[in-house]
């Protein structure tokens, strides 16, 4: 049975820990070129929200969530391909409001827009390396 296989009663493990697997690494793989360019072009360093020492067990508690949610939809629903289709936007969109709220107040030193824009992307990099992975190897049914 290969890593993207279904059991009778639904994804195999070794194909969620696959994907939880790759959402993690690539999760922050990609945060720390955000984190990078935000600083090189011009986030302050007193913004310790683009450390990896903030970021990365954030990135890696999101992509492991992110891989259990996933799993119990298409593990769950009768008409799992729909219900991603609005959960993942949903979810995303939600998950950036810390960072709306991070940007209005002044409870962080060295806040800026850029700052912020970057952790926003942050999000957007998680899912872009959980989602392909969780379609190939935790494939939803319809």
């Amino acid at each position: 049975m290969t890593a993207t296989a279904a059991t009778t009663t639904g994804i195999t493990w070794k194909a969620t820990l696959a994907s939880a697997g790759i959402a993690v690494a690539g999760g922050l793989i990609i945060n720390t070129v955000i984190a990078l360019a935000a600083r090189g072009l011009g986030a302050p360093d007193e913004f310790k929200q683009l450390t990896i020492a903030v970021y990365g067990p954030l990135t890696v508690i999101g992509a492991l969530l992110a891989t259990v949610a996933w799993r119990l939809i298409v593990n769950h629903s009768g008409n799992a391909a729909r219900v991603l289709r609005i959960v993942v936007p949903v979810v995303l969109v939600l998950s950036l409001i810390p960072d709306a709220l991070l940007l209005s107040s002044d409870s962080q030193p060295g806040t800026t827009t850029g700052g912020v824009i970057a952790l926003m992307l942050m999000h957007f990099g998680v899912a872009a390396a959980a989602v392909p992975a969780f379609r190939r190897l935790m494939p939803p049914r319809s």
